[in-house]
């Protein structure tokens, strides 16, 4: 299975540029995409900028995985020890 992120591409130099996804910025790859320009949001595989995304639907995919990563953290963080144990 691949996963990919949506993020926002905040500079480009010819097939390399940075983008930002939930606050940190990565060098990406945009060979895939001679069409994306700054202010795009893509989907990002593994360092490569693989498709262009409308932001509404960036912007529900990052809040979706936030809700994943909250439900994990609560499912998966055990309880506080008690004093004395």
């Amino acid at each position: 299975m691949c996963l990919a992120f949506p993020a926002k591409v905040l500079r480009r130099e010819g097939d390399t540029g940075s983008v930002e996804i939930n606050g940190v910025i990565k060098d990406v790859n945009f060979f895939l995409l001679p069409e994306a320009k700054v202010g795009d949001f893509v989907l990002v595989h593994t360092g490569i900028a693989i498709s262009i995304v409308e932001q509404s639907e960036a912007e529900q995919t990052l809040s979706l995985i936030d809700e994943m990563e909250r439900m994990m953290l609560e499912e998966f963080t055990p309880p506080r020890r008690r004093e004395g144990d």
